[in-house]
């Protein structure tokens, strides 16, 4: 029995209500994704994964190798690999040659999405309308990436197999209450300043892709501004890495004092070895849309924390706090760094990017603080320092 629902509040629209007490760190929910995709450039610099969970399709060894560049590079405790097990069971699709880190992924792919979905021969050919299509999006949102196009593919793909498509259509429509006068803003957010040529561009090269007399409701303009709605304000971030998972086991494990120390400088090494080569981008990251997770609304100080442990798309829902019956169940958008700033500094990253103005108990308790941003905070700072230096 669920420890929650989902009810709707004057005001503030779907909302995610504890109906059962939660303690600190019980898990509240584990969800599958309605769809997930790798994100196209994280795909195209070599990010290896699972085309249906996202879950590595490398060992700790070739991801660090890979990130680092240095194929002489040598990885401790394999043991606690967590992809290692894994590689006997990597497959991939006989006619397009993606991969699939278990045949149970390939079968669940083939049976959702991948009949229609399957390119065979065509895969790597730069002409077909589904690869301009990806260049094309590629080419309008550079890393990083906070959605992709493939997810539209692959719903369109899930649509023409579906048995049911009333409860398809259904299940789609649940996720868009929150796509209300916020179009352009949205757009703005997912494509830049020339966002209305853009997507102009993107609607024709989706249209040649998807010419298919059973995806005519898809292909009007409407349809597909509310399909770019829907990804850009519901899709979640995903991100797996074999090096993150193996540091967090290794870390964990009861080592004597000088081998714990030598494994933390081994541990840092690694990450600037990284850092020198690949940068930010450690991890092999997609987006997915979660029936369930798409419900929850932002907090800036929330009572839950979403969270991937299985090193796939599967995601898990713990509370990071107690939570009492009648309490709203929230998550934070924001970053641990940015829940740290100013009021109006995380205000306006919200509206920026989700397109609301958080009302939270925070931001409410803040209310009365100066409408300055971080930036302009540090910049105060600064200044006063040089102020200071001048009178000395």
């Amino acid at each position: 029995m669920n420890s929650f629902e989902i009810r709707e509040i004057p005001g503030k629209g779907r909302a995610m209500i504890c109906t059962k007490n939660i303690a600190n760190g019980d898990t509240i929910f584990e969800e599958e994704p309605f769809v997930s995709c790798q994100f196209s450039w994280n795909a195209a610099y070599g990010y290896t994964a699972c085309d249906h969970c996202m879950r590595p399709l490398e060992t700790v060894t070739l991801n660090v190798r890979r990130l680092a560049n240095n194929n002489a590079l040598v990885v401790p405790l394999l043991e606690h690999d967590l992809t290692k097990p894994w590689i006997e069971q990597f497959t991939q699709c006989t006619r397009c040659k993606v991969r699939y880190c278990s045949e149970d992924c390939r079968i669940e792919a083939l049976n959702k999405y991948h009949r229609i979905a399957c390119m065979g021969a065509f895969h790597a050919d730069d002409t077909h309308p589904i690869n301009v299509l990806n260049e094309i999006w590629k080419k309008m949102h550079y890393p990083p990436e906070t959605g992709t196009i493939m997810l539209l593919v692959r719903l369109m793909a899930m649509y023409k197999q579906s048995n049911n498509k009333k409860e398809f259509l259904e299940s789609l429509q649940s996720f868009q209450s929150t796509i209300v006068n916020t179009e352009h803003q949205i757009y703005h957010k997912m494509l830049g300043e020339n966002f209305e040529q853009q997507m102009e561009q993107l609607f024709m090269a989706f249209c040649r892709a998807m010419a298919d007399e059973e995806l005519a409701a898809f292909t009007t303009v409407d349809a597909f501004k509310t399909l770019m709605g829907l990804i850009g304000t519901n899709s979640q971030g995903i991100a797996t890495s074999p090096l993150a998972e193996w540091v967090k086991k290794v870390s964990d494990l009861p080592l004597p004092d000088g081998e714990k120390v030598k494994l933390d400088e081994y541990i840092d090494d690694i990450y600037n070895k990284v850092g020198e080569f690949a940068g930010e981008f450690l991890n092999t990251e997609g987006a997915g849309l979660y029936l369930l997770q798409s419900k929850i609304n932002h907090s800036c100080v929330p009572n839950a924390q979403s969270t991937f442990p299985y090193s796939n798309d599967i995601v898990v829902l713990k509370a990071v706090a107690p939570i009492e019956v009648g309490d709203e169940i929230c998550i934070s958008y924001l970053d641990d760094c940015q829940l740290e700033r100013s009021r109006h500094s995380r205000q306006k990253i919200l509206k920026e990017n989700y397109i609301f103005v958080c009302q939270c108990p925070k931001c409410q308790s803040q209310a009365t603080d100066p409408d300055e941003t971080s930036e302009d905070e540090d910049d105060d700072e600064m200044d006063m320092d040089e102020d200071a230096d001048m009178s000395d």
